[in-house]
């Protein structure tokens, strides 16, 4: 339905491969425990968490009403719903039902709430009908997880790892690598350490799109693995460094945040990248190299024979 163009809802091509590989991670028995559908108290609507987002179904039509969070960086599991009134009174009389009370009507008003937790994420979320923001309470959108500031005090006293070039031993040829630490410090602290730690050595090229880019950095070799030398995730870093030019190294991701351990290089300009994806260096040469791994021949987009990264060399 997506290549179609009949899909409900219509994914950019990237956009749609990282749901895809998230959609893979469901498949764990541990994770297939924690998927529910939810009814309303009607019964005549059910909803539950898709790979464009939670879908709202009416039982009596089967058609889709509603799509929730599917702009949202995270693929819902467990669902809750409240649909009572916060506000309970006692006894309402046939006066203050007549009344223009202000009070009594806001307690009479539905606030419903859909609550819902996100595969691999610390977080809930909450879903309301709830119009305007207030400025007023904390946004803890940036907050990090319990127990991350202790591990980021820790890794504070420990010597920052750097490179400024890197070379791909592949199983195709070498690809020469120009790193921007100054740019994305992170970013390459993580793929340097890696490198260095050969975490990445005998890893795969597991997805392959001609005339767009090649992707790597995986060690389950599927799309669902990988994580950053701080163990999870981490924050992106943007910087006017843009995707206007191929062979442009970049971190792959699952949506704002969620960097790890994949990367890719891009064969083509892709400016819609650009504010989604983090820029931390660019091939310099091996470019024939680069054009070889992207003509191989794949069966969806995974290389039908296995394209590996050798060894990583940083300077």
């Amino acid at each position: 339905m997506q290549q179609a163009g009949t899909a409900l809802y219509k994914l950019e091509e990237i956009e749609f491969g990282r749901r895809i590989a998230i959609e893979k991670g469901l498949e764990n028995p541990a994770t297939m425990t924690k998927i529910n559908v939810v009814f309303d108290e009607s019964g005549h609507f059910v909803m539950y968490g898709s790979i464009i987002g939670i879908k709202c179904i009416n039982t009596f039509t089967n058609r889709v009403v509603r799509v929730y969070g599917k702009d949202e960086p995270f693929r819902a599991l467990n669902l809750a719903i409240y649909q009572g009134q916060p506000q309970k009174k006692g006894v309402v009389t046939v006066s203050m039902a007549a009344s223009a009370n202000p009070l009594l009507q806001e307690a009479e008003e539905r606030d419903p709430m859909l609550v819902s937790t996100g595969f691999a994420k610390l977080r809930f979320y909450l879903f309301t009908n709830e119009t305007e923001v207030s400025k007023s309470s904390r946004d803890v959108q940036n907050e990090k997880p319990v127990g991350a500031r202790e591990d980021a005090a820790a890794a504070a006293a420990k010597p920052t790892a750097t490179g400024t070039t890197a070379v791909l031993h592949t199983t195709l040829g070498d690809i020469h690598l120009r790193l921007f630490p100054s740019a994305a410090p992170k970013t390459v602290e993580n793929f340097v350490t890696h490198s260095r730690n050969g975490y990445y050595n005998n890893t795969i090229f597991h997805r392959v799109i001609r005339k767009f880019m090649i992707q790597a950095g995986d060690p389950l070799g599927d799309g669902t693995g990988g994580e950053s030398i701080w163990g999870g995730e981490f924050e992106d870093e943007f910087s006017t460094l843009r995707h206007d030019k191929p062979y442009t190294l970049s971190m792959a991701n699952a949506g704002p945040n969620t960097n790890g351990s994949q990367f890719f290089i891009t064969t083509e300009k892709t400016p819609w990248l650009d504010g989604k994806h983090t820029i931390f260096g660019r091939a310099v040469k091996g470019l024939d190299v680069v054009h070889k791994i992207e003509n191989v021949k794949t069966y969806k987009e995974k290389p039908e024979e296995d394209v590996k990264i050798v060894s990583i060399s940083i300077t």
